[in-house]
């Protein structure tokens, strides 16, 4: 009995820690035309389900969050778009299932203005 109370206890911990995955955030600037949020390809295989929100936090210019190889962020090509921004206070959600950006690298590119502008990305 003491077994099947202690792998109970086990597995009970280990999918509170699995639903309760916390969320990534990151905030900075594009200065110029672009920005590289990941320095890597992602590198996900298993269907899951991602959530993605991006705001720009700065007004009077708009950015587009976007996946593509890194010949696509040094052309400045949103090879798969995944959102637009707004204006600050407009957070913009996007559901996605990872396998889709597996080999895939997560960047921000301009659309409108010219001025540095700043941005905030949150991913679960």
């Amino acid at each position: 009995m003491l077994k099947r109370t202690t792998l109970a206890t086990v597995c009970a911990s280990v999918l509170a820690l699995a639903s309760e995955a916390e969320a990534l955030s990151i905030s900075g600037t594009v200065g110029s035309q672009k920005y590289l949020l990941t320095g890597s390809a992602v590198n996900v295989s298993a269907n899951a389900v991602l959530k993605i929100s991006f705001e720009t936090t700065s007004p009077g210019d708009n950015l587009a969050l976007c996946a593509g190889s890194a010949a696509d962020f040094a052309a400045g090509r949103c090879a798969t778009h995944l959102n637009d921004s707004g204006g600050p206070g407009f957070r913009f959600l996007t559901i996605v299932d990872a396998a889709s950006l597996n080999g895939k690298h997560l960047y921000i590119l301009r659309e409108v203005g010219s001025t540095p502008t700043s941005f905030f990305f949150t991913i679960e």
